[in-house]
């Protein structure tokens, strides 16, 4: 079914969500409706299904899934919570009923003029030159031959996200298994040791290219590993003629009230404003000064969205299904 789905995300791409390529990821499940193109991308998460962005399908059929699927969460028994919408999903939710709130943004980098001349990237500049000066070489791999580097690395990164902490799935992408092939991984080490690495992921629509998807490093790995990777990576993407690189969905990030759906709900954006203030569930502010450090010039709403009432408590469920609760 991950295939079909792969296919569904190439083909359908009017709904332009850079972080589409998830949908194929391990552990997702999905909904069809016989006889109609198209797909749903969910996991249960408690007594809710967590939608992954609208039904990647036509048109003609768009409506048809959405209808299907909310009535198949009601005979399980869940309720259903979405995330990361699109602008033109968000629009169609709230014409049918749904409570649909601002809930972040991605970021993306126009390749066609980047640049890192000039004072305003001097620091990044001199990150990137220490790290290179340590002796750190940069490569495109095949993850096979590096899977014990990653593994060495993804072992050794989540302490450093504090006491207890889990990996998050499903809102960020995996390495390995049959859909490794669609990804690129580049990887920092020193002689041969990994110390770091980013894996991208495709994007298509009207701005294709390539997703800065996961990172992670060595707690010992020295300052500027990443945006070492990152820039080397961009190199080769120019070299290729790649005009978009995109960072990804950051929560609680570019909340704007030009933004908001009409019919929004006004305790909800009060909540997605309270968290971008207060960083008490995700770190946004961090992620966000990461991505503002490449000066992306293009920034796509995300939305959530909900059966009638906006939900909070749906909302946790959304957290719990990438494990961050």
């Amino acid at each position: 079914m991950a295939h079909y789905a792969l296919e569904a995300v190439q083909k359908y791409s009017q709904a332009e969500n850079p972080s589409s390529f998830l949908a194929v990821n391990q552990g997702n499940s999905y909904f069809t409706l016989p006889g109609r193109p198209g797909i749903v991308v969910y996991r249960p998460a408690g007594d809710y299904f967590i939608q992954f962005g609208g039904p990647f399908a036509p048109e003609e059929s768009y409506v048809d899934l959405m209808r299907a699927f909310a009535e198949y969460t009601a005979e399980q028994g869940r309720k259903l919570a979405i995330i990361q919408l699109q602008r033109h999903d968000a629009e169609i939710h709230a014409r049918h009923g749904y409570t649909v709130n601002q809930v972040g943004a991605s970021y993306a980098v126009d390749l066609s003029s980047f640049t890192l001349a000039g004072t305003r990237y001097m620091q990044l500049r001199n990150k990137i030159s220490r790290a290179l000066r340590s002796g750190l070489t940069i490569e495109e791999v095949d993850y096979e031959q590096w899977q014990d580097g990653v593994d060495t690395i993804n072992r050794r990164w989540l302490p450093l996200k504090g006491e207890g902490a889990r990996p998050l799935e499903y809102l960020v992408g995996q390495t390995g298994g049959e859909m490794q092939r669609h990804r690129r991984l580049f990887i920092g080490h020193f002689d041969g040791e990994a110390a770091g690495y980013v894996s991208y992921s495709p994007v298509y629509g009207s701005c294709p290219g390539w997703m800065h998807d996961l990172s992670r490093r060595l707690p010992d790995s020295p300052a500027g590993i990443m945006e070492a990777i990152n820039k080397a990576a961009i190199d080769v993407f120019l070299a290729e003629d790649v005009r978009w690189l995109h960072f990804g969905f950051t929560p609680f990030t570019s909340l704007t009230e030009d933004r908001e759906v009409p019919g929004h709900s006004l305790g909800f954006k009060w909540l997605m404003h309270y968290l971008w203030e207060n960083q008490v569930v995700y770190p946004a502010s961090s992620q966000l000064a990461y991505k503002d450090k490449w000066n992306p010039t293009l920034i796509t709403t995300e939305y959530a969205a909900f059966p009638e009432q906006a939900s909070a408590e749906g909302f946790v469920h959304i957290w719990r299904a990438c494990n961050a609760m």
